[in-house]
C-alpha cells in the first residue's frame, strides 16, 4: 500500500504456524474522517493523513513476535510505538494504557505504570524506529509470551524513543497515532 492511498484498508487473518496472531494494513486519517474508522492520526505533522502502517503480529509456541512497516511518516524523525489495551478513538488517551504481560498492581487508568520493573521491553511491546529520508520506518520485536484474549487492541505511534528510567520507564511522549489491532 502506498502512503497516498486515499482509502482505510483494514484486514484482520490469521498467520503463522498455529494461524494465531494478527496482520492488519492501514491509512491514518484524521478523527471523523468516516463511519467504521480504525486508523486516526493525532499529529498530521508526524503521520500525515495517507500514511501507511502494516502491523503483524504472530504467535510461535508462547512467544510473539510483532512487526511493523510504515510509509508516510515526517521523514527523519523517532517515533516510540507500543500495543494498547484499548481500541483507536477520535481522542488519543482513548486507547487506554500500555499493554502489560504482567500488570503493575500500583498502575490505574489515570496513572499509568512507569515502573521499570513493569514497564520495560519484556513486559511490554516496544518498537522504537527512526523514519528515513522518505518517511519510511521499520521496527519488530519478539517477547516469550502470547497476548491475553482481548487485552491488546491497538497499536499507538509515540513522538519518542521510549523511556527507560525510573519514573518515566514506558514514556514515549504524545500519542501522534493509532491502529486497531486484534493482537
Amino acid at each position: 500500500m502506498t502512503a497516498g492511498a486515499a482509502a482505510l484498508a483494514v484486514t484482520a487473518a490469521g498467520c503463522g504456524a498455529d494461524d494465531s496472531g494478527a496482520d492488519v494494513t492501514g491509512t491514518f486519517r484524521a478523527p471523523g474522517s468516516g463511519a467504521g474508522q480504525t486508523a486516526f492520526t493525532y499529529d498530521e505533522a508526524a503521520v500525515p493523513a495517507g500514511a501507511a502502517i502494516t502491523v503483524d503480529s504472530e504467535d510461535d509456541g508462547g512467544g510473539t513476535t510483532v512487526t511493523i512497516n510504515a510509509e508516510g511518516l515526517q521523514p527523519d524523525r523517532d517515533f516510540g510505538a507500543h500495543a494498547h489495551t484499548k481500541p483507536c478513538g477520535p481522542q488519543p488517551s482513548d486507547s487506554g494504557p500500555h499493554y502489560q504481560n504482567v500488570r503493575d498492581p500500583e498502575a490505574t487508568a489515570d496513572a499509568p505504570s512507569t515502573d521499570p520493573a513493569y514497564a520495560n521491553p519484556q513486559n511490554e511491546v516496544w518498537l522504537d524506529f527512526s523514519t528515513d529520508g522518505s518517511g519510511a520506518g521499520h521496527a519488530s520485536t519478539t517477547v516469550d509470551w502470547e497476548f491475553r484474549d482481548g487485552g491488546a487492541q491497538s497499536l499507538v505511534l509515540h513522538a519518542k524513543h521510549t523511556a527507560t528510567g525510573p519514573g518515566e520507564a514506558g514514556s514515549a511522549g504524545d500519542r501522534l497515532a493509532c491502529i486497531d489491532v486484534d493482537f
